[in-house]
């Protein structure tokens, strides 16, 4: 994703997260829950909703209740989202629409403006949590119902003819799914993919979600098992899943001084990931596996020249990874490498970063619009101004035999027409970009920025449009065979 997902980039908030149920983040994304390594045990916290006390081992204790907007209210447009302690001082207060921090407060009187217009109309849940200078923490929750008279149209103006470069390839396609829409994330809400298909009015073949080696929101770290359930839910709905699996942990930070490259490399965890691997071979389906993605950037800790990393060891690292699944024969593995877009060569040079063609099966890129968005605003950009002359040098220079996704895409409303930026990349992808063959929608809301399709029915409305071109493929592969995913022909 863009270089300033933190996951949660909110990856890796990207990754902030919950690790109850199913979902847990990274970089607010859903990931499964995780398990001791080693029969170790793992502490456990609970709080109630509502107003909310909360003590922890200290004697530092924290109260905080909902002020505004009230539980079961109706809002639209902007409202005041207030919310009053009643006990202690937190540093500060996180402010979440349906798990999402969207603003953070860190002085008194707490709250600020959410404005519901960049919300889907419909039941969402917010949540404010107030966290204590010794780790304490208290949240109060409301739910409100979003109903926002649907915008004016806007006059479209009539688009240039787009020149015919060919019959163009076909393609997986589909989405990273956030909770916006039905409030839990896919796939372990695979009625989040069902909503996202009534809108573009067409079945996924592709479904993503991201997930950490470890959980370390408690000590002893706790590992995330192979997520066999998730999995199996994407492929009986006739997807294919698209795991962005990572060497670190969560809550994520760029310093992880307990996973660094060098402690894979070494073989520290080699008892989970072969445990990983063991549990793939087992399930026996075929998924992509995209690892410790965007490695080009310096936003996340498995990257070159942050968290102690050094020069040659992402290479090194993955190749260490890659060999253990080899050995226990989990072929059913489809290995993608996927940086960033670099179009002004301001990253890593990705030469020195690529493993080998023996130990890569897809290459893929992440590249986003940010248009002018306030909350990082980098300048409206056309697709083949983002992506253009990454994807040039990657299938010239760097793997001109493999085939390419994108890992992650989205543009923001901000400084230009979302609906038309959407119109042409979906056009120009299939007839443009050859050896592009799969494409994966971040339609998240992440790094408080506007992503989801759902920001404005006009962009809906081009996506549904333009995803109806038949060289994009719909769901018929719940019994396509274990080994490496083909591009499709």
């Amino acid at each position: 994703m863009a270089s300033t997902r933190l996951l949660t980039k909110t990856l890796t908030a990207l990754f902030l997260l919950a690790a109850l149920f199913a979902p847990s983040a990274l970089a607010a994304e859903s990931i499964s829950p995780a398990k001791p390594l080693g029969g170790e045990k793992t502490k456990t916290t609970t709080a109630t909703s509502g107003s909310t006390r909360t003590s922890g081992t200290s004697k530092e204790v924290l109260s905080v209740s909902t002020l505004k907007p009230g539980n079961g209210q109706t809002v639209s447009g902007s409202v005041a989202w207030e919310v009053a302690v009643g006990a202690g001082s937190p540093t500060k207060v996180e402010f979440a629409v349906d798990g999402a921090v969207i603003f953070t407060d860190t002085t008194a009187p707490y709250g600020g403006s959410l404005d519901t217009t960049k919300l889907a109309n419909g039941k969402h849940t917010l949540t404010a949590t107030a966290s204590g200078s010794r780790g304490v923490k208290a949240t109060t929750q409301v739910s409100v119902k979003v109903e926002n008279a649907p915008p004016a149209p806007q006059p479209e103006p009539e688009p240039e003819p787009m020149p015919e470069t060919g019959s163009g390839q076909p393609l997986y396609w589909g989405a990273t799914i956030g909770s916006q829409l039905t409030g839990g994330q896919a796939p372990w809400d695979m009625t989040a993919v069902t909503k996202f298909e009534e809108e573009t009015n067409k079945k996924v073949s592709l479904v993503q979600f991201f997930m950490p080696f470890a959980n370390c929101a408690s000590n002893p770290c706790s590992y995330y098992p192979f997520p066999k359930t998730p999995l199996e839910n994407v492929r009986l709905h006739g997807a294919l899943p698209v795991l962005s699996w990572s060497s670190a942990s969560i809550p994520s930070s760029i310093n992880e001084s307990n996973y660094q490259l060098s402690d894979v490399i070494n073989g520290t965890y080699d008892s989970y990931i072969r445990s990983f691997a063991t549990a793939a071979k087992a399930w026996g389906h075929p998924f992509f596996l995209r690892f410790n993605w965007e490695m080009n950037g310096n936003w996340f800790s498995w990257s070159e020249g942050v968290n102690g990393n050094r020069a040659g060891e992402y290479v090194a690292a993955w190749r260490h990874v890659h060999d253990i699944f080899t050995e226990v024969g989990a072929t059913n593995a489809t290995w993608v490498w996927c940086p960033n877009v670099d179009p002004t060569n301001g990253l890593q040079n990705l030469t020195s970063l690529y493993p080998g063609n023996a130990y890569v099966d897809w290459t893929a890129l992440d590249g986003y619009n940010w248009g002018t968005n306030p909350v990082k605003p980098g300048g409206w950009k056309t697709f083949d101004q983002t992506y253009k002359s990454t994807y040039s040098n990657i299938v010239s220079n760097i793997a001109p035999s493999k085939p390419m996704l994108i890992g992650e895409v989205a543009s923001s409303e901000y400084g230009g027409s979302k609906a038309a930026w959407i119109k042409e990349m979906l056009y120009k992808l299939p007839r443009d970009y050859p050896a592009i063959r799969g494409l994966l929608w971040f339609d998240h809301f992440s790094d408080n920025m506007d992503w989801p399709i759902e920001t404005s029915s006009s962009s809906i409305a081009a996506f549904a449009e333009g995803i109806q071109d038949p060289h994009y493929v719909g769901n018929s592969f719940t019994s396509l065979a274990a080994s490496t995913i083909q591009p499709l022909s």
